[in-house]
């Protein structure tokens, strides 16, 4: 397979984007006028320079998944919970594997705010609520001062402690603790766009959220995408290179000229330079494939 690198920044641009140390539990910091924070990412069995592969506590602290994107920071003006974003957006489109609309429809199931385009043939995008599509978020007040990051322990869910846009004060639903370490609890509550418009993420808040899966799978020969039912899709077939971006952002507002807005921090993996995969002559996709 080849070597991935990882970079991390406050927007998508490249010229914004710097190096990130996979598995080292040494963040990148990211600062803009809109958030301030930092990332770390952990990928089980990423082949390195060498092609040996890399490995992390993490992995054996958190059982069960393969892949982690850690972001913690804070939002630099208020935004209620419906306005951020979280999900991928590519500069061009590429080639659908057969079957992916079942994997979509899965994906679907699993996260039903999710929205994309996929098979758009200009950008594709996939997007979902910031709140609700995170497996782990935690979150406390600035006064609290900030946790150690990454955390020497994988983070638990915590939301007990966000505020209304009504009186700025804790939620009474989310402070009864009802919610309390129970991400599938938050990520429910979270799916009614009402509740998350009603909650305010700003310069007082310390959000830190741990984005991770299982459903992709690194090793020596290549990078497969593991579905249940038994689906296992070759990923590099397909993969033409193009950066993957997983993106915190702003919802899309009229006149932004894409189906999302300001980009608050990027992950971006792609092929490291002299592994670079040959960009296929051209690509067909075909909604059918994602409908």
């Amino acid at each position: 397979m080849p070597h991935l690198r990882v970079l991390a920044g406050p927007s998508a641009s490249e010229q914004d984007l710097v190096p990130l140390r996979v598995n080292s539990g040494v963040p990148v910091k990211i600062s803009s006028d809109a958030f301030e924070g930092q990332v770390a990412v952990f990928i089980k069995g990423l082949a390195d320079a060498e092609g040996g592969a890399e490995d992390s506590d993490y992995f054996r602290k958190r059982s069960g998944v393969t892949w982690s994107i850690q972001v913690q920071g804070r939002f630099l003006r208020e935004y209620n919970a419906d306005e951020l974003l979280f999900g991928n957006i590519f500069e061009r489109p590429f080639k659908l594997p057969w079957g992916f609309g079942a994997a979509l429809r899965f994906m679907n199931f699993i996260d039903p705010t999710l929205e994309h385009d996929l098979a758009s043939r200009t950008k594709p995008w996939a997007l979902s609520p910031l709140v609700a599509t995170m497996p782990y978020m935690r979150h406390q007040h600035t006064s609290r001062g900030a946790p150690m990051f990454p955390a020497k322990d994988p983070i638990t869910d915590d939301v007990t402690q966000l505020r209304t846009a009504r009186n700025s004060s804790a939620s009474p639903t989310l402070s009864g603790g009802k919610m309390k370490s129970s991400p599938s609890k938050r990520r429910a509550y979270f799916a009614n766009a009402l509740r998350r418009q009603e909650v305010v993420l700003g310069p007082e808040d310390i959000v830190t959220t741990d984005f991770c899966y299982d459903f992709l799978q690194f090793g020596h020969d290549g990078i497969s995408l593991r579905l249940p039912g038994g689906i296992s899709i070759d990923v590099m077939k397909y993969w033409d290179g193009q950066p993957v971006r997983f993106v915190c952002c702003e919802r899309a507002r009229p006149g932004d000229g894409a189906p999302w807005g300001r980009v608050l921090w990027c992950v971006v993996i792609e092929p490291a330079e002299g592994d670079l995969i040959p960009v296929q002559e051209k690509v067909v996709v075909s909604r059918n494939d994602v409908d």
